[in-house]
């Protein structure tokens, strides 16, 4: 019988080993995401209708489900009551429906995830559009993507629910129908992918990524019979090269939409932690918002609903200062302090029209490149500070405008905007939510060290074996011996020939001792040995032996010659994987000065030894 027979998991040579591990079940689960990319196309053309109906209904008294602005409404004074009645009811379907319907959509999704096995409730799939399309439609600052991404994700996840799926799959579905949500609500397919994989999917695999991307482009496709085409804020074509002067206004602009993504965060939580100490049920903090939105939209009425309309005439670049102003100092306060209070409603749009306004602002007095130059500019750079999503903000305002030659001066901005909140914030508008609720997330992907490095470069040899027709009185006194490694605590028995006919324990030896001393000359080890053990191979990656610990429950196994003859070459055990770790923070943490430049005469050898000297304490011997 072939050594490989007891062990079905072992593949006899290196050429078992793929660069990818995804299998054909990728193949339904696509097909399932298309489906579910046109249900969640149909789902961001009935959110826009109901905007537009409660848009008509609360302001203009009218039915009608035709897209429109609050910034024109004739109610004068009373009009701050429409947001207060508007958070009302989201308040009272909030409490008495469903309490994650409250927030913008993404941590919730996000939450779905990574805590509740990516399942959502049904209700959700129609209480979360609902509740937005009021908030917005009642003047709510907010965007319609959030909402959408999270129903889009619902209707995913119910889909995914009816199969026998696994809690992998019930995620990539998840993840495909909020990710065909945006890429309905924006005509954005590639970025809707990229904001998946750097928010949602929490990797980067085959069996997860072609579905999802399979769901957008789906989406965008269907978009094209419900909404139309793209781009949905067309702009000027601005020139393909802007000299240094233009990409040091570049760096500016990151940083300044970095230090506004930073206060707007902060800004929101700050607003949260007031509502909190409120001495009310938190079912009356979006009326509490309400008010603020209200009397907001009396000084700038521009500030209410989505506001596309005002995205575009910022990015046209052809408006007064007074637009730039009126978003900067009153949109983001009422956001802030409306989205702080728990209500329902994205922040994409919300963000895009503030990262545009600080760009028209800056206009002023960074180099003229064109209409509409820097507010694109920041436009994308606030969302990749803000989301922490810097390829996701780039890729975005590129379908968002078509002009595709703002890429380098994207890459630039997004980039220093991503990097000055990293360093100055902790977590971000999306992830603090979720840190609030107990949990961690961490944005860093990066090569598992497991995967790189092989059993052979971290395995003991120096391994006491045990043949198998030993006693176990000869076994005992060989353990407690000095020869012994002590930390040995696992002891393969060999059979004839030398291969692994089993393995015995420490503790096992030891206590089957003690309760048969006066037989233990005459017991085999071969009568005890554990037959057929959990075995690793010296050329199997790390991670394949982890998780087989982890599947098994066994912490410590014999290592066998990968040419498959049976032969035991050493033993690994938890701790020596996790010399593997130990080498990852050593590589990241220590530091050395590999090249020196040498001078031809003495003086740079001086100043070298001058410079050893400098590193050893004073009185060191």
């Amino acid at each position: 019988m072939s050594p490989y027979a007891a062990y079905p998991h072992r593949k006899p040579s290196l050429q078992g080993l793929g660069d990818f591990t995804t299998t054909v079940r990728v193949i339904p689960i696509s097909l399932i995401a298309i489906v579910v990319g046109v249900i969640s196309t149909f789902v961001a053309w009935v959110l826009f209708k109901l905007i537009g109906f409660f848009t008509n209904l609360a302001y203009y008294h009218r039915l009608d489900t035709s897209f429109a602005s609050p910034a024109g409404n004739q109610l004068g004074v009373y009009a701050v009551l429409v947001p207060v009645v508007g958070s009302i009811i989201v308040g009272l379907m909030a409490r008495y429906g469903s309490e994650r319907i409250r927030g913008h959509g993404i941590p919730e999704a996000i939450e779905s995830i990574l805590m509740n096995g990516s399942r959502v409730q049904p209700r959700l799939a129609i209480l979360k559009p609902l509740s937005a399309a009021i908030a917005i439609g009642t003047g709510g600052p907010f965007g319609a993507e959030g909402p959408i991404i999270m129903t889009g994700g619902a209707f995913g996840s119910m889909i995914s629910q009816f199969f026998h799926f696994t809690s992998v799959e019930r995620r990539t579905l998840l993840v495909a129908g909020a990710c065909a949500g945006m890429s309905a609500t924006f005509a954005a397919p590639l970025a809707s992918v990229l904001i998946g994989v750097e928010l949602l999917l929490f990797e980067w695999k085959p069996r997860s990524a072609v579905p999802v991307a399979l769901a957008s482009a789906t989406a965008y496709v269907a978009r094209s019979y419900f909404l139309g085409l793209g781009p949905m804020f067309p702009v000027p074509t601005h020139a393909a090269f802007i000299g240094l002067y233009g990409i040091l206004g570049c760096v500016i602009a990151g940083l300044a939409a970095g230090g506004l993504s930073a206060l707007l965060t902060l800004g929101v939580y700050a607003a949260e932690d007031l509502f909190r100490k409120l001495p009310i049920h938190w079912m009356w903090w979006p009326a509490i918002g309400g008010v603020f939105v209200g009397l907001g939209g009396l000084i700038f009425p521009q500030a209410l609903g989505v506001g596309y309309d005002v995205i575009r005439e910022l990015l046209q670049g052809n408006v007064p200062i007074k637009i730039f102003a009126g978003v900067l100092l009153v949109k983001s306060v009422i956001w802030v302090i409306s989205l702080g209070s728990g209500t329902s409603g994205g922040v994409l749009a919300p963000l895009l029209m503030m990262g545009a306004a600080l760009g028209g602002v800056e206009s002023i007095f960074l180099p003229h490149l064109g209409l509409g130059f820097w507010p694109l500019i920041g436009l994308g750079a606030i969302l990749g500070g803000t989301m922490r999503s810097p390829l996701t903000g780039i890729v975005f305002t590129l379908e968002l405008t078509h002009d595709f030659n703002m890429l380098l001066p994207l890459l630039v901005s997004c980039f220093i905007a991503h990097l000055f909140t990293v360093l100055t914030l902790k977590r971000s508008i999306l992830t603090e939510k979720i840190s609030r609720h107990g949990y961690h997330l961490s944005c860093e992907y990066a090569l598992d060290p497991l995967e790189i490095l092989f059993v052979r470069e971290v395995m003991r040899t120096n391994v006491v074996v045990l043949p198998y027709d030993q006693t176990l009185e000869d076994a005992y006194s060989l353990i407690h011996s000095t020869d012994n490694p002590k930390g040995q605590h696992l002891f393969p028995v060999l059979g004839p020939g030398d291969e692994l006919a089993g393995v015995v324990t420490r503790n096992q030896l030891v206590q089957l001792y003690q309760k048969m001393t006066a037989r233990a000359s005459t017991i085999k080890l071969s009568e005890i040995a554990t037959q057929k053990p959990q075995v690793a191979f010296a050329d199997e990656p790390l991670k394949v032996v982890v998780n087989r610990m982890a599947d098994s429950g066994f912490t410590r196994f014999p290592v066998l010659d990968p040419e498959g003859n049976g032969k035991i070459v050493g033993m690994v055990a938890l701790n020596d994987l996790l010399r593997a770790r130990t080498k990852n923070l050593e590589d990241e943490r220590a530091r050395e000065r590999v090249l020196r430049i040498r001078m031809p005469f003495g003086a740079a050898q001086k100043s070298e030894k001058t410079t050893d000297e400098e590193l050893i304490p004073k009185g060191s011997s």
